[in-house]
């Protein structure tokens, strides 16, 4: 955002020129104050007779009063910022894989835990009238809550994963549509005549594999596409994974293309995590783009409250080291 385009009433801004106009008037003064005190020849008679000076203490208060002209001046060109807030309502389904790959600990503690403990945050984060989801998969997908405000049973499902055998990212997408399809789907219509709108949904795939079993990715992606709920998806882990089945070492390395694929064509983002803590900084990224709208807001009383606070401080400084106010 501009400058101009950073203020509703930005003609004010001209208001700006009086504050120049005072600090030139200030340099001028104390220009004229300093030839003064040269021209006086008698200097030990000078420091006799004369106060000290307050020198740089002066310059001080000075400056935090011209500060709070300037906020003034800002916030009578009414400044707007663009800020986030909460969307009224929206659906969001969380899918997590929870086949037997994630017992890998090449994530600590684990990736089932990490993962178990990033989505608790990302539900946590998400506005309390957002709608929110859960399916689990690994051979078969499960829709383990449908899409509520009550986030304690989304909690307790997340808490209570259990793994399995083998991998269906196809199906979970469609568990998802489902899960979708019990939320509303328009806003209740407001007290003042604004009709219903569209509830938007988006789906939420977080997974270290790729699938083994069920109905292809594509024909899930194509029909998150159909339905045009967009499908964010998440690559979770790293090449150096391995698990112990039968009493040997299979690794479990992170299939991230088919998950890009899957992004890409319902119009979602495709995020790669190798670590607890990026995993939770993809879910916030997540969090703002579906849980929140940024609009344009006016911000006046932020510079009102700055020009409030300059004018306490000037007044402090002036009384602190002159006795007296500016």
């Amino acid at each position: 955002m501009s400058w101009p385009d950073a203020f509703l009433a930005p003609d004010r801004l001209w208001g700006l020129l009086a504050v120049l106009a005072l600090v030139a008037a200030y340099v001028a003064t104390t220009f004229l104050r300093r030839r003064y005190t040269v021209r006086f020849t008698n200097l030990p008679l000078l420091e006799t007779v004369a106060p000290g000076r307050p020198g740089w203490r002066r310059h001080v208060a000075a400056a935090a009063f011209l500060l709070a002209i300037t906020s003034m001046v800002l916030a009578w060109a009414r400044p707007a910022d663009e800020v986030q807030v909460p969307k009224e309502r929206a659906t969001v389904v969380l899918a997590i894989d929870t086949s037997l790959s994630m017992e890998a600990t090449d994530v600590a503690p684990s990736r089932i835990e990490a993962a178990q403990q990033a989505a608790l945050s990302f539900i946590e984060e998400l506005p309390p009238q957002i709608n929110v989801g859960l399916v689990s998969f690994d051979g078969v997908a499960r829709v383990r809550v449908t899409p509520t405000t009550d986030r304690q049973p989304v909690r307790a499902a997340i808490q209570s994963l259990e793994l399995g055998p083998a991998t269906a990212i196809g199906e979970a997408i469609f568990a998802g549509l489902d899960a979708i399809a019990t939320a509303p789907t328009f806003t209740d219509p407001t007290e003042d005549g604004e009709e219903a709108e569209p509830v938007p949904a988006r789906m939420v795939v977080m997974t270290d594999g790729k699938t083994t079993v069920g109905r292809p990715d594509i024909d899930g992606a194509e029909a998150a596409v159909e339905a045009e709920v967009p499908v964010s998806t998440i690559a979770f882990g790293t090449d150096r994974g391995t698990i112990v089945i039968d009493g040997e070492i299979q690794p479990v390395p992170v299939d991230r293309e088919p998950l890009r694929l899957i992004a890409e064509r319902t119009g979602g983002q495709f995020f790669s995590a190798e670590s607890l803590g990026e995993l939770q900084s993809v879910y916030t990224d997540i969090g703002s783009s579906v849980g929140f709208d940024t609009e344009e807001q006016e911000i006046t009383e932020r510079f009102a409250g700055y020009a409030v606070v300059l004018v306490l401080v000037s007044a402090a400084l002036s009384l602190l080291f002159f006795q007296r106010l500016p």
